[in-house]
């Protein structure tokens, strides 16, 4: 039997902060170094203050984007005042994925207890295009990468992955 060979992912990472900088955003780096570590192709890396308008300028770009498969941003998604990300990526879905909140919320809970009900991680699909918004820490970063992300953009990831719907997921 001949080995499955691995698809090539290309993503957009989006860091949305009104504070952090290239110098200082530990977050994106920490999801740029896992994404080229997993073999997956980084196309570009945005920080984006945390106002729904420009989260979704940007996310409107990637998603019209046919090089872009897969969007991933980190921060906004807590509840306070500035934290807009999951209603800027949540009025943009074709439909929506609830089980990847809701994993990445049982998976925190293993590392930060109750603290993780302040999470409002979201996922769906856009044209086509594969949207993830995870909360700005470091460690939900390396959490929901390590895993959930990892082995869903993974196309040989058995039983099933999100890699392998992506020739889908503009079906009629």
């Amino acid at each position: 039997m001949e080995a499955e060979t691995k698809k090539v992912v290309n993503i957009a990472v989006m860091t949305v902060s009104d504070t952090r900088t290239e110098a200082d955003d530990k977050s994106g780096d920490t999801l740029v170094d896992r994404i080229e570590a997993a073999g997956h192709h980084l196309v570009e890396k945005r920080i984006v203050v945390d106002e729904i308008a420009q989260i979704q300028t940007a996310l409107k770009q990637w998603i019209a984007e046919p090089r872009i498969d897969v969007v991933i941003a980190t921060g906004g998604t807590g509840v306070t005042g500035r934290d807009v990300t999951p209603e800027a990526f949540e009025a943009l879905y074709d439909k929506p994925i609830p089980g990847f909140g809701e994993l990445f919320r049982m998976l925190s809970y293993e590392s930060i207890k109750t603290s993780t009900m302040q999470s409002r991680a979201t996922a769906g699909v856009a044209n086509g295009t594969f949207l993830f918004a995870l909360p700005g820490s470091t460690g939900a970063c390396k959490d929901a990468w390590d895993q959930i992300l990892v082995h869903q953009l993974d196309s040989t990831s058995k039983p099933c992955n999100l890699a392998q719907l992506m020739p889908r997921l503009l079906e009629k």
